[in-house]
């Protein structure tokens, strides 16, 4: 009895479980693609109008996908705090991040840029030791000391200024992506919907790059098919499905142990860059990114 009882009771963790490593799986895939994408469409739509279109079709997907599941009566907070949460990490996150992403892939390849927003799992880890009181273990600081010699291999070989502010712009990417993850986890420790959340930080994200529609419209009318079905792709795959899937397994995993899946990014946008792309980064590009992610590697030891 005692042996049936542990099975019925184990079984639906390890589902769940498994449900949020399949969750983990797509969002490592979807997000490796958007590099690629962005990098062959970032000469035809400037970096505010694709971020735009990315993020407006994301959030008329889930919109569609809300009504569907809720019927027309979505659960959405009520609670001030919450609501700002949500705003905030659709500031940081879904439109910062992409915006500063789709300008540093004008001046740097795909892979590299992978690599380099990769340094996000260290921030995070960081950002959870001063903010939610983790501390900095040994561990930690070691990492960062891996790390920042993988960037000055990286920075050794950047040919010119294109290359210097495609370096800077990742980093900034990185930063603003570190900061959506810890703000997003702590408005989902609530008890928020992952679709909810996602769905909500999308509508905000629209509304804060409208500015950009002037531009977008302007661009689309010159803009060749192929392109615009890819922000089309990059709206509806990385952005809505992609996002969806990670606050899914996000609302399931602690978030420095979800943020070690962002590892296989970088191996995954390279494959795909040089199969789509014929492109590939620099050794010097290679060498430092790896020894980064070997420097988070080291650093997520100490964490969740």
């Amino acid at each position: 009895m005692t042996g049936q009882l542990q099975t019925s009771e184990t079984a639906p963790a390890g589902a769940q479980r498994g449900k949020a490593a399949a969750a983990v799986i797509v969002t490592v895939l979807l997000w490796a693609s958007a590099f690629v994408a962005i990098r062959g469409i970032g000469e035809t739509l400037s970096p505010g109008p694709m971020a735009l279109i990315r993020i407006a079709v994301a959030a008329a997907s889930l919109t569609i996908l809300v009504l569907i599941r809720y019927r027309g009566s979505a659960p959405v907070p009520r609670n001030r705090r919450t609501l700002t949460l949500i705003a905030v990490y659709a500031v940081l996150w879904l439109a910062g991040y992409t915006v500063v992403l789709n300008a540093a892939e004008r001046h740097i390849d795909a892979g590299t840029a992978a690599l380099l927003v990769n340094i996000a799992p260290l921030l995070i880890a960081f950002g959870a030791g001063l903010f939610l009181g983790e501390g900095y273990p040994k561990a930690l600081v070691a990492g960062s000391v891996v790390a920042l010699g993988g960037l000055s291999i990286i920075a050794l070989g950047s040919s010119g200024e294109r290359d210097w502010l495609g370096a800077v712009l990742c980093l900034l990417a990185a930063v603003l992506y570190a900061a959506g993850v810890l703000v997003q986890k702590a408005a989902l420790r609530g008890g928020l919907d992952g679709t909810i959340a996602i769905w909500l930080g999308c509508l905000i994200a629209t509304a804060a790059l409208l500015p950009w529609t002037p531009q977008l419209i302007a661009e689309l009318q010159t803009a060749p098919v192929g392109a615009i079905l890819a922000s089309v792709y990059l709206g509806l795959f990385p952005t809505a499905i992609g996002f969806t899937t990670w606050a899914y397994a996000l609302h399931r995993m602690p978030a420095g142990r979800l943020s070690t899946a962002s590892y296989a990014v970088p191996v995954v946008s390279i494959l795909l860059s040089w199969l789509l792309l014929a492109e590939i980064p620099t050794a010097y590009g290679l060498i430092g990114g790896a020894i980064c992610l070997v420097g988070v590697a080291i650093a997520r030891r100490s964490g969740n």
